[in-house]
């Protein structure tokens, strides 16, 4: 066994985790994050913007977005259900974050929102996730802050008072590492790989693929409550529907993802389909169809539209709103061959292909083409420039599914991040940032405070070393 000594260790080395430690490292302390990957930046590297309310971008475009209309609106949308003081913290944090961020070299390149008349909140960074990891990776180093890939925490250690002592790891050359401290940070992020878990925890009737393979086990959730944290928003997720095995950038999954005419496996429509503009919206709906699974039928009428006018919902960064799907000609042939997307000359023959019964989706096309017709949606009510018949052949069905992002929770925090056990007491010297906290939602993600995932990564993570420098100092 090996043997160090840091004033506090940081577990996971995406946003939330680097944040954490570079805050800690500026603070004086002596800090070593470990990472079990073979590099840094975990899910954080996919992320292309963060929330903030009043900023100093905001302020100089004039979006009119307060701490105090954003604190409101989550704490709305949750239904109370979010820790309050934990949000409150959260978002008055946020501003000064992006201040904070900027001083390290982060650029951010507009202030968005991703549908009509919504709240300007999420700021759009440069490089995406990449560039922000590489900025805080560099700052920590710099001063002298330790950062050891391939290396994951096995246990974390207390003493007979349930306060924090110290780190057990397992070294990438196979040998246990023990690190003594008074401080653990746990930023591990959410356990969307691991399938036990998603299967216990979520509730879901179907397997439910994580958009991105990558190692979010899960196993630092599991050490915090072997230390004696509760648990906390297990089954909250951030989730999609996506086209399996689709790149990003793919304009056959824009076209998917448009308000068009949806249906599940049965040949029934199934909810307004301009609720696209909030996608964590669209795949709690998505959740709730048989085996997780839909598809996005369209005409040749459309898809000319889709070529030339291009599309009314974005998909994020990839395909912002209005972009010609020039591609999707060439991806609708890739996609035919892959088993994703299917080519008829009638409904009749478009439904053998989709295996769906022919006259339950005719009936379906029927109906949804009359109301395109009376220019009325009389079953839910969608708005009417987003009603577009069926009817011109060639007929396409996108199949897409539903997918996660990333779950968010697992431990039990306070608004100083501090973990809690089952009695609401804090475990001294133990906290914890990022998706594997709990506290921030219901039972999804929030979409009205978009940018709430990193940003809360990022917010949390830096409450999180501030906190654990005053504890260090008692």
């Amino acid at each position: 066994m090996e043997d160090l000594k840091a004033d506090v260790v940081v577990v996971g080395s995406g946003a939330a985790g680097l944040c954490a430690a570079l805050t800690a490292v500026l603070g004086g302390a002596r800090v070593v994050v470990l990472e079990k990957m073979s590099k840094i930046g975990g899910f954080s590297l996919t992320t292309h913007g963060m929330f903030a309310a009043e900023s100093v971008l905001q302020n100089r475009d004039f979006v009119d977005v307060t701490k105090d209309k954003a604190f409101k609106t989550h704490m709305h949308q949750t239904h109370w259900c979010a820790n309050g003081r934990l949000v409150r913290a959260f978002i008055d944090k946020s501003a000064s974050s992006i201040d904070w961020l900027m001083d390290l070299g982060v650029e951010y390149t507009s202030v968005q929102t991703l549908w009509p008349g919504g709240p300007r909140t999420w700021h759009v960074m440069k490089g995406s996730g990449k560039l922000l990891i590489q900025a805080l990776a560099d700052k920590i180093k710099e001063k002298g802050g330790e950062i050891i890939t391939e290396t994951p925490a096995e246990k974390f250690l207390t003493d007979k008072k349930n306060r924090v002592i110290g780190v057990v790891a397992r070294g990438k050359d196979g040998n246990t590492l023990r690190i003594d401290t008074r401080a653990v940070i746990i930023a591990g992020g959410s356990y969307a790989n691991n399938r036990e878990m998603i299967k216990k925890y979520t509730n879901l009737p179907f397997e439910a693929p994580a958009i991105v393979e990558m190692q979010q086990t899960g196993d630092h959730i599991k050490m915090a409550w072997e230390a004696g944290a509760a648990p906390d928003g297990m089954g909250v997720f951030m989730a999609i529907s996506r086209i399996p095995n689709e790149k990003s950038r793919s304009h056959l999954w824009a076209a998917a993802f448009q308000p068009l005419l949806w249906v599940n496996r049965l040949g029934e429509r199934f909810c307004d389909e301009s609720v696209s503009f909030y996608f964590p919206i669209s795949a709690n709906v998505l959740a709730k169809q048989p085996d997780g699974i839909m598809y996005t039928i369209f005409d040749e009428t459309t898809k000319k539209k889709l070529l030339e006018k291009g599309t009314d919902v974005s998909l994020g960064v990839y395909a912002p709103v209005t972009t010609k799907l020039a591609n999707l000609n060439d991806d609708i042939k890739r996609g035919s061959k892959e088993g994703k997307v299917f080519v008829a000359d009638s409904i009749k023959e478009l439904a053998e292909k989709i295996s769906i019964d022919r006259k339950a989706l005719q009936e379906t096309i029927a109906e949804y083409n009359e109301s395109c017709r009376e220019n009325y949606d009389k079953i839910f009510s969608k708005d009417r420039k987003y009603l577009q018949p069926v009817e011109n052949k060639k007929f396409y069905a996108i199949k897409s599914t539903f997918h996660i992002f990333a779950t968010l929770g697992g431990i039990k925090i306070n608004h100083k991040t501090e973990v809690l056990n089952e009695t609401f007491d804090v475990i001294p010297g133990l906290y914890a940032a990022g998706n594997c906290a709990g506290g921030m939602y219901e039972s999804s993600y929030e979409i009205f405070t978009t940018g709430g995932a990193l940003g809360f990564a990022v917010n949390s993570g830096r409450i999180a070393g501030e906190n654990s420098l005053k504890y260090l100092s008692k």
